[in-house]
């Protein structure tokens, strides 16, 4: 230890005692600056095998603990993919209850596992409060980089808090998304699991059910326009993963949302159009209102309607992960099989 680094230390004290103790510092001769470094080389040796340096969707985020071990999400969206791993998420966002969400605005596919694990509502709505995550002391935090909780906008805030990695779920499938994930959080052999023992399930079912010859047009209907749900959309490679033939959306260019190439919205007569013979498979709706979509003057002549080809998706088939899509690939046997 040097005079200046005691002086520093210890403001205010007289700089007679700050001489004589860096004096008496500096008398045992070098051996101890040798030991101090060669510690010090040992201790960032330590450092760097338990963290890791992690490339992301908003950027490279260095001392990744290798081993989380309080992890806070602040997207809901990515919430379910990190309770399918088994990584120790302590608290999530929330979005405001509703028919898709518990009470707590935990969506309904994974609400339970939440609770299993004892999962906190760290605060709710789409912008993070980086004051309650920080009361929350997580050693990593994890968000997305598209959709309604984009978190880009408070990166840097939160990487004050704690090592922030944020991920697009939008063009991306929710088992690339797991691996990539099992990747950066050391759980591999988890991602592994999760995706094999889908890809499983994937296979039965098949095998178990009766695909109609008709294209499946996938859609999800707006009131005044629908959108339709391309075949590299999630929920247009789990159908096509299963066997049926996807519609492609109408021909130009639909509305999209922040550049998103899974699904774009178009007029109700225009897909009406395009869809003609296709089987009409609607995403997150309630029977009601799938009940009402297909009695307008637009749908309700179509032959899917006629011959009764009209598929209820489930509530939470808008966003996949791995307990949505459980619970499709569980809708399409009862459909199909």
């Amino acid at each position: 230890m040097n005079g200046r680094q005691l002086r520093t230390r210890f403001k205010g004290a007289a700089v007679v005692v700050a001489g004589l103790l860096a004096l008496t510092a500096c008398g045992g001769g070098g051996s101890d600056a040798a030991d101090a470094s060669a510690k010090g080389d040992q201790g960032d040796d330590k450092a760097a095998a338990t963290t890791r340096s992690v490339k992301h969707d908003a950027g490279t985020t260095e001392k990744v603990p290798a081993q989380p071990k309080r992890i806070v999400s602040v997207s809901v969206t990515m919430t379910g993919h990190l309770l399918a791993l088994d990584a120790p998420v302590i608290a999530s966002q929330a979005t405001p209850p509703s028919v898709i969400t518990d009470k707590q605005g935990f969506f309904t596919q994974w609400s339970d596992a939440a609770a299993k694990n004892s999962v906190k509502v760290a605060y709710q709505g789409f912008e993070p409060d980086v004051e309650k995550v920080l009361a929350l002391k997580p050693d990593l935090i994890i968000g997305a980089s598209s959709g309604a909780e984009n978190a880009e906008k408070f990166y840097d805030k939160l990487s004050v808090v704690a090592p922030t990695l944020l991920y697009r779920h939008d063009d991306v499938s929710w088992q690339d998304l797991t691996a990539r994930l099992g990747k950066d959080l050391g759980l591999e052999k988890r991602a592994t699991e999760v995706v094999a023992d889908h890809e499983k399930r994937v296979g039965e079912v098949k095998a178990a059910i009766t695909v109609p010859i008709q294209s499946a047009a996938l859609v999800r209907d707006n009131q005044s326009a629908m959108t339709v749900f391309t075949p590299e959309s999630a929920q247009g490679r789990l159908l096509t993963s299963l066997g049926f033939t996807v519609l492609e959306p109408p021909a130009g260019k639909g509305q999209t949302q922040g550049g998103r190439s899974d699904f774009a919205e178009f007029s109700q007569e225009k897909v009406a159009d395009t869809a003609k013979d296709s089987s009409l498979l609607f995403v997150s709706h309630t029977p009601e209102e799938i009940t009402a979509a297909t009695a307008r003057p637009v749908w309700k002549d179509l032959a899917a309607v006629k011959d009764k080809r009209v598929y209820d998706l489930g509530l939470d088939t808008f966003r996949l992960d791995y307990y949505s899509a459980g619970n499709l690939i569980d809708k399409i046997e009862k459909a199909f099989g």
